[in-house]
């Protein structure tokens, strides 16, 4: 991916500012727009507005009945949206393939994607079990995409992780997704390889087979497989202990180039790491200039090193 060029994520439009909420107000995402916004072209969605709801305009909630969960007015339960929120997110979710991630706005009947509550036809919480009808299409029609909501990227590991996965995304449609050569999986897997190992171990391995047995399975088959088990792996938190069995690894590649003192300094920067002393960035930035002294092929095209623009600041 060039530096240049933006990725295209959707984003619950209240979180830019935008005032569509029930009482008229917004939810305005700092994040997203002052640091995300440099690196994305955001597609603003509002599914309330999207079925013509007005603003302001009556709260709505989920409520479950005979096993259903509908949408409806908090205080008429005749006034039903469910049919108009499921037609419009059916529609705008076919719309929405050249996006590479999506941010949701939390506790929102149509846009939570997790631990709504959930209320039965009297008033009665039941339970927060409920995900929201837009984010439900979205995430059931577009199951590879990376999705988060605005109070969990408060949160610095999920915000980094959503940040990588929705550049792996990009990086998949712009190298292999439209491919017919093997050679382009391969290149990515290869480019990849202590990227996913970061985030899991196995799913590396997983993958790696995968894309060993490649005879058995048409390309495109094999793709869809692909690109749907490095998506799943991708949501598993890269931690201290995983990331220092990368660094291990990674220093190996110069235990015949570096001096007894620079291995050392190593060591003592990744135990530091691990201990919660230092930022990633300390042992990664000693690598990298020991890179730079002993140049190594593969290590470069590693997206491990610049899994997004080191801008971002999002470096733990």
């Amino acid at each position: 991916m060039t530096n240049t060029q933006k990725l295209n994520i959707g984003i619950s439009a209240c979180l830019l500012g935008e005032k569509v909420r029930f009482d008229g107000g917004h939810k305005a995402l700092t994040f997203a727009n002052q640091t995300l916004s440099q690196y994305v072209n955001f597609k603003p969605v509002c599914p309330e507005v999207g079925i013509g709801m007005s603003v302001p305009r009556k709260p709505i909630r989920l409520v479950e009945t005979q096993g259903d969960v509908k949408l409806l007015d908090s205080r008429d339960n005749q006034l039903d949206y469910t049919d108009k929120m499921l037609e419009f997110s059916t529609r705008q979710c076919s719309q929405l393939t050249h996006l590479n991630g999506f941010i949701l706005t939390s506790k929102s009947p149509s846009c939570g994607m997790e631990r709504m509550k959930v209320y039965d036809e009297e008033g009665n919480l039941q339970h927060r079990k409920g995900v929201g009808l837009f984010a439900k299409t979205l995430m059931q029609m577009h199951p590879n995409l990376p999705v988060e909501e605005d109070g969990r990227l408060n949160d610095a590991a999920l915000r980094e992780n959503f940040i990588s996965r929705i550049f792996v995304h990009a990086n998949w449609h712009q190298t292999v997704a439209q491919s017919d050569q093997i050679k382009d999986l391969i290149a990515f897997h290869s480019n990849h390889k202590y990227q996913i190992m970061a985030h899991s171990y196995q799913a590396y391995k997983n993958l790696g087979k995968l894309v060993a047995n490649q005879q058995k399975l048409d390309f495109d088959t094999l793709k869809q497989m692909y690109f749907s088990q490095l998506m799943q792996s991708l949501k598993n938190i890269a931690g201290r202990k995983k990331h220092c069995n990368v660094l291990m690894h990674l220093q190996g590649y110069f235990k015949r180039d570096i001096s007894a003192q620079d291995k050392q300094e190593l060591n003592h920067l990744i135990l530091h790491y691990r201990q919660g002393l230092v930022p990633l960035l300390a042992p990664l930035t000693l690598i990298k200039h020991f890179l730079k002294l002993h140049p190594n092929e593969y290590l470069a095209q590693q997206t491990y090193f610049n899994p997004y623009p080191l801008e971002m600041g999002l470096n733990g």
